[in-house]
């Protein structure tokens, strides 16, 4: 019997019964997830601190493959940092810099469109994003006592993964600051000593668990090649600029020497180093495997083949146009991943498969 002595039919009961129990499961999948995560990083993990940060406003056609609506992420969609989100079962994640309605209950988003590991232009650098997650845990301390602020735990803060994503803009700086390839490659140290630095901060400050990312092929991106490319004869097999990839590759080879020390310095931690390079230069080398055409063009953007990019005439331009389907693209707007590639990297992490050690993700949020 229902209220009022109504009676309810039995199969209308069993449906009641069974979506409370649906729901109950799909609330208990996050809420029950123990992963809390830290990322620092750039535009390729930035899910809206630009645009909060500096007031900005990232119009359509961003954010029109899954979300519906703008989000301040440089993407059609999703970005990898969500899709590793949705693995782990916790909810996208945050930025810093948003005042309305932030979720920090597991973790904190630090990174911005445009930062690298100092500052220049944009005020967001790695060693301030690092400061910021300082004053975030100093201020949960303060506030957990009243009940208030994201309630993390101390050892929520001791388990997290730490997640370093940084260096690309720091290469790219060189090269349009009109260095010679030499000259970029004399600026990698110092780019290295600034990460090593920040990881070391957060390991004093009682982080245990660090997943670095390398940077990824930037001679391949459409812009790099719109804007800086004068003859074929700076291209490598591919299409994209050598001098740009092959600086990404020395940045790498220096970032994975820092890792192994890392691993050396540091007491009951673990670090593990993930060659976002090869998951990136896949999707370029073998395109038609993952079902993109037209690798070293943009989806959104101006002035057709062969990179659909040209300078003033960007992604959400009234002079701008998108592809019908992103899905068939590996750059969004000739700088960033449209959501498919994301979800492909997305998987390549997770899988370990590009990761020393090989440790998966998931595992490391349990341990």
């Amino acid at each position: 019997m229902g209220k009022g002595g109504v009676r309810v039919p039995l199969f209308v009961a069993l449906q009641v019964q069974l979506l409370k129990i649906l729901l109950f499961c799909s609330a208990s999948s996050v809420v029950h997830s123990n992963c809390v995560v830290f990322n620092f990083g750039d535009s390729n993990s930035d899910t809206g601190g630009l645009t909060a940060g500096l007031g900005l406003y990232l119009g359509p056609p961003a954010g029109r493959q899954f979300f519906n609506k703008t989000t301040g992420r440089f993407c059609d969609g999703r970005l990898y940092i969500d899709f590793i989100c949705e693995s782990l079962k916790i909810n996208y994640m945050s930025p810093y810099l948003e005042s309305s309605g932030p979720d920090f209950t597991h973790g904190v988003n630090f990174a911005v469109a445009g930062a690298a590991t100092q500052v220049k232009g944009i005020p967001f650098s790695l060693s301030t994003q690092v400061g910021q997650f300082l004053h975030f845990k100093n201020r949960t301390r303060e506030l957990r006592p009243k009940g208030e602020g994201s309630l993390i735990s101390e050892k929520e803060f001791r388990n997290a993964v730490y997640s370093f994503d940084m260096g690309q803009n720091d290469i790219s700086i060189g090269f349009t600051s009109n260095l010679t390839y030499p000259q970029v490659l004399d600026t990698i140290p110092s780019v290295i000593s600034n990460i090593k630095d920040s990881i070391e901060l957060v390991y004093e400050n009682g982080g245990r668990k660090f997943w670095i990312y390398n940077t990824g092929p930037l001679g391949c991106l459409p812009q790099t090649l719109a804007l800086r490319k004068k003859n074929d004869s700076m291209l490598d097999s591919l299409g994209c600029l050598a001098d740009y990839n092959n600086a990404a590759k020395a940045f790498n080879v220096q970032l994975s020497e820092l890792c192994d020390a890392l691993r050396s310095e540091f007491k009951n931690a673990t670090v593990v180093c993930t060659d976002m390079y090869k998951i990136k230069y896949d999707l370029f080398a073998n395109p038609t495997k993952y079902g993109f055409e037209n690798p070293l063009m943009a989806c959104c953007g101006h002035g057709g083949p062969p990179y659909n990019y040209k300078d003033r005439m960007t992604c959400g331009q009234p002079t701008a146009t998108a592809c019908p389907d992103g899905s068939k693209y590996i750059s969004w707007d000739g700088v960033h991943y449209t959501e498919a590639a994301n979800k492909i990297i997305a998987s390549e992490i997770l899988s370990s498969d590009h990761s020393v050690p090989q440790i998966k993700l998931k595992n490391l949020c349990k341990s």
